[in-house]
């Protein structure tokens, strides 16, 4: 667990390292409008999009082990060429590629998690290894703003991206594909595979996501320049630990949160009732003057995405198992992380059109509520539909 988080942080630092970049320095060099930089962001899914499925179904085919390493190599080499780029366009393409490099991993890990460990575990495991995401977005702030202090944007890229490449050769020869006596858990209800890639109950699901990554990437891609106007005065080092409070806090919810869903059983309203909080949270930032207020309101909505992430995953994989859960998962993962360009993009285009973040956020804030009331009416376990 605490290797695959290592892999984790470094994915997810090197997908939203772009957010660091473009307050300090990269968007006035490659002269960015908030529309160009919200479309390079979110472009990142669109290649994520196309390959999820097939790269989940590979990797349940060949192994954890190979295939998970071939993705780390491919995103590791484009992470690294994003400081070599010259313009806005070779920026587009190259976070297209780089989502196209990355299908899979995310969903190919939650797979690999079932393989090990059972159902009524699953939120606290998935916790666990999801806590990357919060401590990659806070200690990647940090981490970021130093090497563009000391360097530029463009070093930073190059260093954030070199782990990746070497840490795929650590993968090929430790990670373990399966435990050697694993045993396929017994599920209630076996789907194919057709099903699994088709039912309005997957489909359902997608949505949930949606809701849950919209808010994640929204503030991953937007926080950095929503603090910069809150602390103007503020250094790049000093702005990277202010980033950093929401998803510290939010890191603690995500396992605590996580826990009290495994010891209870309930997975539908530890899903929704943190989406509510965090839906509910960050139109109010909006309105307050004071940034003190402001920051808690965005810490309360990041806590409220970080607690529904990892309970999230234990409703598809309570009645998906072997191929059927390789593409449920994947396609979950997929259309879910539509948001990833949906966020970034709607929220630039609104804030060039309105000249403020308001109406971009409150966007975020009723998609959020409209996939908790979709994840209250949503059955829980492995009961027929």
């Amino acid at each position: 667990m605490p290797y695959l988080c290592l892999l984790y942080f470094i994915n997810y630092l090197d997908r939203v390292n772009i957010g660091f970049a473009g307050p300090n320095g990269m968007s006035e060099e490659l002269k960015l409008s908030a529309t160009v930089f919200g479309f390079a962001s979110g472009v990142f899914f669109i290649g994520y999009l196309l390959l999820e499925v097939p790269s989940n179904l590979a990797l349940h085919r060949f192994g954890a082990r190979r295939w998970i390493a071939r993705i780390m190599i491919s995103w590791g080499i484009v992470a690294s060429a994003m400081a070599f780029v010259p313009n806005g366009t070779v920026l587009i393409v190259l976070r297209f590629l780089l989502g196209v490099a990355e299908a899979g991993f995310f969903p190919g890990i939650i797979l690999y998690l079932t393989y090990w460990f059972p159902q009524q575990e699953r939120a606290r495991i998935v916790a666990l290894f999801m806590v990357a995401v919060p401590i990659s977005t806070s200690l990647g702030a940090t981490l970021s703003g130093l090497l563009i202090q000391w360097t530029d944007w463009r070093t930073m890229f190059l260093i954030e991206g070199l782990p990746a490449i070497a840490l795929a050769f650590v993968t090929w020869f430790w990670l373990p594909d399966r435990p050697e006596e694993a045993v396929e858990e017994p599920q209630k209800e076996h789907w194919p595979l057709r099903k699994a890639l088709t039912h309005p109950r997957i489909l359902a699901l997608s949505f949930v996501y949606f809701g849950i990554v919209y808010g994640l990437y929204t503030l991953g891609f937007f926080l950095p320049t929503i603090i910069k106007g809150l602390a103007p005065g503020a250094g790049i080092v000093e702005r990277g630990l202010i980033n950093a409070i929401p998803y510290v806090l939010g890191a603690v919810a995500m396992v605590l949160w996580a826990r009290h869903g495994d010891r209870t059983g309930e997975r539908k309203w530890h899903v929704a009732a943190p989406m509510l909080l965090g839906g509910v949270a960050i139109p109010v930032a909006l309105y307050l003057e004071n940034p003190v207020a402001a920051m808690v309101a965005v810490s309360v909505c990041a806590i409220g995405v970080c607690a529904a992430l990892p309970t999230f995953w234990a409703l598809p994989t309570s009645f998906l198992g072997g191929t059927a859960a390789a593409g449920g998962i994947a396609l979950i993962n997929s259309l879910g992380n539509v948001s990833g360009f949906a966020a970034p993009y709607v929220t630039g285009w609104l804030r060039d059109l309105t000249g403020t973040q308001k109406t971009g956020l409150w966007v975020v804030g009723v998609t959020m509520v409209s996939a908790a009331v979709v994840a209250l009416v949503q059955r829980a376990g492995a009961e027929k539909v």
